[in-house]
């Protein structure tokens, strides 16, 4: 059999899913990245297209449909639209995993996914010594936001402004924690995830510091890996299942009620994806993590859902900083949580402006924003521009991607507004109370 046969025998495992697509075109209007080149085969109709067209050998072009299928952000918008209830995402995802399968990774991705991510201890100690050498690449650049720049012109970071890695991750901090249920009565596990930890630990803090503060019981593991949506974008299947089965080997370790992440793309992750691509392991293996993924919440929905009796009532005054809220693809069109993360900011005593458009997507896409950095770049500067138009002093979101993407364009723009995940400004109340 030739290699295209073989590969069209395998995308033929999705032919259930092509199906049910009517071509009618909904995709069309809400997916970001046509919003911006108005190509057919950006939007999710066309992909599906290139798909049906592979598989019935109207095209003999894998590189060419890998090419166009890795040209989404993965945000969800066309499936949530979708009146038919085509499951876009998953049929992507398996689409990647199968067309990388057969044409293999390049040697960046493979040096990257499998030399360093697939390895928790080895990918912890490369970000420390990043950490550390850091100040020799990047210089200041905006203080209230906390961005960083290239001392020097670089093909990778370009002209951006990013998030710089923290000096000191949250599992040094931390590293394990285990105290068991106070007057809540309810123990949580929490998943710290990656761009938290390396980046982000004070978001990590604040988590615990929420958890404590409800009498929450917690098990954090010590040595937690990737949630694995890196290499399952980039259809790297070996190294996803790796890490899955990593992180539920750390989590196994004691009873928990709940897990709970203060990560959009990690909640979405281990709630959506980690069964789906378990449906071929051994059944007891499988049922584990479904279990695990019937359990994992995110922070602001664990908090109004348990912890409602018990939080500080919301009041404001005319000197409470004006927030807003973006709206994370994975929280919202992934999970449906929407409500919570609001309801938080109300009782932090800020005062809430809604944004125009707050579920439009920040253009972050994760490797997406790596890739396509200029199309990624533009979504930024529109989704900056919605938030300096809410008259907005502090931008909150549930998204660590999302926080740094909305960093860079705000920073770019010159704007003076800062951005926190929605559980520091629950936080920052409990210190004040």
């Amino acid at each position: 059999m030739s290699r295209i046969d073989e590969l069209i025998r395998m995308i033929q495992t999705l032919e259930d899913q092509l199906v049910v697509c009517m071509r009618c075109g909904m995709c069309q209007s809400v997916c970001p990245l046509y919003a911006q080149t108005g190509k057919e085969t950006d939007v999710a109709r066309g992909k599906l297209a290139l798909l049906d067209g592979l598989m019935h050998r109207i095209i003999e072009n894998p590189e060419g449909v890998k090419e166009r299928l890795d040209n989404c952000l993965l945000c969800g918008s066309c499936a949530a639209a979708c009146p038919s209830g085509v499951h876009v995402l998953d049929i992507f995802i398996q689409a990647r995993a199968i067309l990388s399968g057969y044409l293999g990774l390049n040697p960046i991705e493979r040096l990257i996914l499998r030399g360093m991510l697939a390895q928790p201890a080895i990918f912890d100690k490369l970000m420390e010594w990043g950490a550390r050498l850091q100040p020799l690449f990047a210089r200041p650049e905006n203080a209230i936001i906390g961005t960083s720049c290239a001392r020097f012109l670089s093909p990778l970071i370009e002209n951006r402004h990013f998030v710089p890695l923290a000096q000191k991750p949250f599992h040094q901090t931390l590293p394990h924690l285990s105290t068991p249920a106070g007057r809540s009565g309810i123990r949580v596990a929490v998943f710290t995830g990656c761009l938290i930890d390396k980046f982000f630990p004070q978001i990590a803090s604040a988590t615990i510091e929420a958890l404590q503060h409800h009498g929450v019981g917690i098990f954090l593991p010590d040595d937690q890996g990737c949630c694995g949506i890196p290499s399952l974008s980039s259809g790297d299947t070996q190294t996803f299942r790796r890490l899955l089965e990593h992180n539920l080997g750390r989590f196994s370790a004691e009873p928990f009620d709940m897990l709970v992440t203060s990560c959009a793309t990690c909640t979405s992750t281990i709630r959506k994806l980690w069964p789906m691509m378990a449906a071929s392991y051994p059944e007891a293996l499988r049922q584990q993590v479904i279990d695990l993924a019937e359990k994992t919440m995110d922070i602001s929905a664990f908090l109004v859902t348990h912890c409602r009796q018990d939080m500080p009532a919301a009041s404001t005054d005319a000197a409470s900083p004006v927030v807003t809220y973006h709206d994370p693809c994975h929280l919202k069109k992934s999970l449906g949580v929407f409500r919570e993360p609001r309801q938080i900011i109300e009782v932090s005593g800020n005062r809430f402006q809604e944004m125009t458009e707050p579920d439009s997507c920040c253009g972050m896409g994760g490797s997406f924003n790596l890739k396509h950095y200029e199309l990624s770049a533009k979504m930024g500067d529109r989704k900056a521009q919605l938030i300096q138009d809410s008259g907005a002093s502090v931008v909150s979101t549930g998204c660590p991607a999302c926080m740094m993407q909305i960093s860079d364009a705000l920073s770019r723009n010159n704007a003076k507004i800062s951005v926190k995940h929605v559980i520091e400004l629950y936080a920052e109340k409990l210190r004040s109370s």
